[in-house]
């Protein structure tokens, strides 16, 4: 490419030149992916004689991501394949063209930012971070098919190295069945099973024995006799399901494969007690949505655990085992809890039977409780005093230590970092979202935004979290490696730089075996078809009724709908810049035909301003009524402030749906889309943005639609269009809404999310156990950035 390049740029100088000096010409020294495309596909247009489509810069331009422009100077990042990247620059005035290194790149990128160095420093010894010789060693994943799929690849390789010598392999498998106990009792195997030799001969005396009893007969009838072989508890509860367990044992003995290997593991029962950590925010069951921080990751942790715990308890009875499973969920607490239950130590998790909410109080430096919220852009000097507190409650809750810990956002998956260390544990991390990639630029301008999202702080923990972890579960391949056209949000940590403070020239690897997709559901409880009538919650329509078209005055709403007869958009979120419920006002204010084909129905935020205590929250209420009187939108939209329980949210989807309504999310960016399962396992069509997890969600113009949230107008169109067909043809509302429905119960329920994670769980504890899958040299590393660089940037956060 760059030979390629350098002979086009002498040869073809006048094409070249022309293309380059538009981009100059633009005055903005970061170009993004749109610009440079955008102006590309301009020029071509106008300069169809020069015959630059298909020219060696031309391919260059058309993989670029981005570009930084100092003239004459043009360095542009080029992004050929998925989570494969490379560098160029181009002189402008000498048509020269090579490819450089990533480290190149971003130090030029920094010059830009930073002009010359007051220090006079050389930009050769900043700070620089890269992980990647550290793990030269480890397997790694070479095709971006493979992303996501680290369980499968890294058992297949793995598994061949250990039986390579079939006697040290067969020994490490015999050890690690060892070494399982519940609450001080020895399970699997005990003391008469010393060699693989004991343990081969043992499973075929075990195996004539059971063969005589009742397939249904239980542990407590043979356990004398297996005992006296050698076993111990967790073969299984019937005789039945200790020979199966047994002969997967003894297959996998006679010839080791990964695929043996897996379902063993599965048998084996290794997870009694898990720890789910999320530190911010207002973590409750009940009046908490639509507080500050406080969304989706809520529901997806209750509904995870309610998931995880009956997956759990029927794994161990299966086994055999009467032993109730516990699941913590840590979270702060807050003694100015707003009326909710923040301010309580311990909450049973409703729909559980042994899993509970445990709060753990910030402190300030000399002990003393910190009373009131924190914003989670706030809470990073608060963490490593908090991951101290939250060892001992949860030692003491437990009686043990936790199986796995599973860290959630940035904040939690640091304390999870710091815990799994301390309590050595393996370590689950869930992103949920990354700010990194919410926030334009806020790598390049971290310094402007410091004051009040302290992106240098938070870009550190990620970076040191998503490394440390053992394994990471994602919701969709876009949140590792993004698409063709767009990059993932753990893509973003592959290289970046923090100019004058440090730059990332290999952060993470999108080919680590460590990722894995793992797709949540929506309660099925909670969340189900329209259709459905005998689910029907109708005790409730005349209170949605009222909430949607009531005409009396209520200091939690503005707008009331003229004309019941149309059809509702409706969108549901927090009043964020991100969620973009601003935007989409602004679209429908805009689009006179969907106007005229649907109302709109908004709840998210509040109604006054007053009411809220989040700066980017009063700035999006202040919009929207600026929005609802420029447009005088108060006969065609109503806005709720209102936190809806699920029930009355689960039913409200299906009321729009009975209208042949829509849903709509907007957001700039969304690394999942909860709402949008929601909404789609009640049957209703849903728009959704195209950035992010709804892509894989939504298959477009089937089982619902993408919209760009960057043309809000060409998305207004496109629903405008849907609600006008939907009036003409009778059927093809119910052709979407069923397609939705059969997408959302074929991919995403909370029964394949537990199965997948519990295994996934004991494979990753597995390798851990027998090989250096803790990566013990990456983990010092860690060590020294979070000493060295995360516990300075910490320190400067100001407490609250």
């Amino acid at each position: 490419m760059s030979n390629d390049l350098e002979s086009y740029l002498q040869e073809n100088r006048e094409a070249s030149y022309a293309l380059l000096r538009r981009y100059i010409a633009m005055g903005r020294p970061f170009l993004l992916r749109s610009d440079i495309i955008d102006e590309c596909k301009a020029f071509c247009e106008e300069n169809p004689a020069l015959g630059f489509e298909g020219s060696a810069l031309h391919g260059l331009i058309k993989f670029s991501q981005e570009a930084t422009v100092d003239a004459p100077w043009i360095y542009i990042a080029s992004r050929r394949y998925v989570a494969r990247w490379s560098y160029y620059r181009i002189h402008a005035e000498s048509m020269g063209g090579e490819e450089i290194s990533v480290s190149e790149y971003l130090a030029f990128k920094e010059r830009v930012i930073e002009g010359a160095r007051a220090d006079g420093g050389d930009p050769q010894w900043t700070l620089e971070f890269d992980i990647g010789p550290l793990q030269r060693e480890f397997p790694r994943m070479h095709e971006s098919r493979s992303i996501g799929r680290g369980m499968e690849f890294l058992n297949r390789r793995l598994s061949s190295q250990l039986f390579q010598n079939i006697a040290k392999g067969d020994q490490r498998v015999l050890d690690f069945i060892s070494a399982h106990r519940i609450q001080g009792r020895q399970l699997m195997v005990n003391d008469r099973i010393r060699t693989v030799g004991d343990l081969r001969k043992h499973l075929r005396d075990a195996d004539e024995y059971l063969a005589q009893q009742n397939a249904d007969a239980l542990w407590e009838d043979v356990a004398h006799s297996m005992q006296g072989m050698g076993f111990e508890p967790g073969w299984g509860r019937t005789v039945a399901r200790m020979r199966d367990t047994m002969s997967l044992l003894t297959d996998l003995l006679e010839a080791p494969d990964h695929d043996h290997l897996e379902r063993f593991l599965g048998r084996i029962p290794m997870i009694l007690n898990l720890a789910i950590l999320t530190p911010h925010g207002y973590f409750a069951q009940a009046n908490v949505l639509g507080l500050p921080d406080t969304g989706g990751q809520v529901v997806y942790i209750l509904d995870q655990v309610r998931a995880l715990e009956h997956e759990m308890r029927s794994r161990l009875y299966e086994q055999g085992l009467d032993v109730e499973p516990q699941i913590l969920v840590v979270t702060r607490l807050i003694p100015d809890a707003r009326g909710t239950t923040c301010d309580q130590r311990l909450e049973p998790i409703i729909g559980t039977r042994n899993a509970r909410i445990l709060r753990v109080p910030f402190r300030n430096p000399d002990g003393e409780v910190v009373p009131h919220w924190i914003s989670r852009f706030e809470v990073w000097p608060y963490l490593e005093r908090f991951t101290i507190d939250v060892e001992t409650e949860v030692l003491a809750e437990l009686t043990a230590r936790p199986d796995l810990i599973i860290g959630n956002y940035s904040d939690g998956n640091l304390v999870a970092t710091l815990l799994s260390r301390r309590l050595d544990v393996t370590q689950c991390n869930i992103a949920h979202a990354f700010e990194k990639t919410k926030y334009l630029m806020s790598d390049l301008y971290w310094r402007e935004n410091d004051a009040q999202y302290h992106f240098a702080c938070q870009f550190t923990a990620d970076l040191i979290a998503m490394n440390a972890a053992d394994f990471i579960i994602t919701s969709t391949y876009q949140e590792i490696a993004g698409g063709i056209d767009s990059v993932g949000q753990y893509e973003s940590y592959s290289s970046y730089t923090l100019p004058g403070l440090y730059r990332v020239v290999n952060g993470i690897d999108m080919f680590d075996p460590k990722f894995n997709i793992v797709s949540p559901g929506a309660d099925a409880g909670v969340y189900f078809s329209h259709a459905d009538d005998k689910r029907r919650l109708t005790s409730l329509h005349d209170e949605i009724d009222e909430l949607i078209y009531g005409r009396g005055k209520r200091d939690d709403a503005r707008g009331m709908l003229d004309d019941r007869e149309k059809p509702l958009l409706f969108s549901m979120a927090r009043l964020d810049r991100i969620k973009n419920i601003t935007s989409l006002v602004e679209w429908y204010g805009e689009n006179e035909r969907l106007r005229d084909a649907a109302n709109l129905l908004i709840i998210a935020g509040h109604i006054d301003v007053k009411k809220s205590g989040d700066r980017e929250e009063q700035a999006q209420i202040e919009l929207m009524h600026k929005l609802m009187d420029r447009y005088r939108l108060d006969g065609e939209m109503r806005w709720l402030g209102v936190l809806l329980d699920k029930n009355l949210a689960g039913e409200l989807y299906r009321v729009v749906a009975d209208q042949h309504g829509a849903f709509v999310q907007p957001a700039l960016f969304e690394a999942f889309g909860l709402t949008v399962i929601e909404a789609m396992s009640s049957g209703l069509p849903t728009f959704a943005t195209r950035y992010g997890g709804p892509l894989e969600i939504i298959q477009h113009g089937a089982s619902g639609f993408h919209i760009d949230p960057n043309h809000g107008a060409q998305a207004a169109e496109m629903m405008a269009d849907f609600m006008e067909r939907c009036a003409r043809e009778s059927d093809y509302w119910q052709r979407i809404s069923a397609q939705t429905l059969e997408r959302v119960c074929s991919r995403y329920t909370w029964a394949l999310y537990a199965e997948r994670m519990m295994t996934l769980s004991r494979v990753y504890g597995f390798w851990k156990y027998v090989t250096n899958l803790e990566r013990s040299g990456s983990q010092r590393y860690l060590e020294m950035f979070y000493a060295l660089q995360y516990r300075h940037l910490a320190e400067q956060v100001k407490r609250q």
